[in-house]
């Protein structure tokens, strides 16, 4: 099980870093939308309307991605408490469709499993 909970770390490090990537080119597309619609123009409606949606996108997929980054680092130290986060992110990833269900999926079978349970509730595993 100790392979899995890595596995799942790793997955749950590289889905976050990749949504807190998207989260910036979100950022810059809007922004850039908005001032070049500002500059055909001059008026500063569309570049207002063009930022509130990227705020709104940028918001959505940082509070469910940038969690799934920090726990997947407490994984990888068997921080009791990212077992429990992990069960909520997971949660979370089930609805971003189809990768983050996978991983979401993938995510809950593990942290279920009471050998999971038993590693993050005593002690990190000895390894050779």
């Amino acid at each position: 099980m100790e392979n899995h909970i890595k596995i799942l770390a790793i997955l749950m490090i590289i889905y976050g870093a990749i949504g807190v990537l998207a989260v910036l080119a979100v950022m810059l597309i809007f922004g850039g939308a908005g001032l070049i619609s500002t500059g055909a123009s001059g008026d500063a409606a569309p570049a207002l309307i063009a930022g509130m949606i990227g705020i709104v996108i940028s918001a959505f997929v940082l509070l469910t991605h940038l969690p799934g980054l920090i726990v997947g680092f407490g994984l990888l130290k068997y921080k009791p408490w990212a077992r429990v986060l992990g069960i909520i992110i997971s949660l979370l990833f089930l609805l971003s469709f189809p990768i983050g269900t996978v991983v979401g999926i993938y995510g809950l079978w593990v942290l279920f499993q009471s050998e999971t349970v038993n590693l993050f509730e005593h002690s990190r595993p000895q390894t050779a």
